[in-house]
């Protein structure tokens, strides 16, 4: 089941319920956390694809013919590094010939603005290019947009984004320069706290998956 807002929704599934509270839990060793996060990544991703475009195609079964459908758009993946990356993992399950344009960005804790380390990506995008921003925290906001602007510089039209959990901070400022990008998440949050962290939230998705 979906619990949905303008342009976000969220994945209040059961099983995705219970696997958040699973890598809340901040005595979850990396081993745990990192089965957990991916799990629950899987649920995430196929909720954030449930509008991709098809078209209709007929198949042949053992029995005859059968009205059928097949994807057109041009999956495009991008995880923003480091956490990004288990959201990637399951999403390749699903596309495992979509393009991947990884994105590197880290925060600077005095100011709290995304600095990009790292963005290569091709010179032209298709038109029917969907996007999908994998970034396990929204917290302040700012990798993400970071991330968006590079995709609507080559004039992608069509931008999702993926995260466990979002903080309301995060959704408004996001949909203050991108209001037309969907935004998917396991939950959205209390507030931020003056760190810029997500508050309940999970810690650093980071550290916890690879354990430093």
């Amino acid at each position: 089941m979906i619990a949905a807002m303008t342009n976000v929704q969220v994945c209040t599934h059961p099983l995705t319920q219970h696997l958040l509270t699973r890598i809340r839990d901040y005595q979850s060793p990396s081993g745990d956390f990192r089965r957990h996060a991916g799990q629950m990544s899987r649920f995430l991703v196929y909720e954030a694809m449930r509008d991709l475009s098809t078209r209709a195609a007929g198949v042949e079964t053992p029995m005859g013919l059968a009205a059928g459908v097949v994807l057109t758009d041009y999956i495009v993946l991008a995880p923003v590094l480091r956490a990004g990356l288990v959201l990637c993992e399951a999403a390749q399950e699903l596309f495992p010939n979509a393009r991947i344009y990884h994105i590197g960005l880290r925060r600077d804790e005095t100011t709290l603005q995304a600095i990009s380390y790292y963005a290569r990506l091709p010179e032209s995008l298709p038109a029917e290019s969907r996007v999908f921003i994998l970034d396990p925290m929204l917290a302040t906001g700012g990798s993400a947009t970071a991330a968006i602007s590079l995709f609507a510089e080559h004039g992608v039209s069509t931008i999702h984004l993926v995260s466990f959990v979002a903080s309301p901070e995060g959704i408004k400022h996001v949909h203050s320069q991108f209001p037309e990008v969907m935004i998917t998440t396991g939950a959205i949050d209390d507030c931020l706290n003056d760190n810029g962290y997500i508050v309940p939230g999970l810690g650093d998705a980071g550290d916890r998956l690879f354990g430093t």
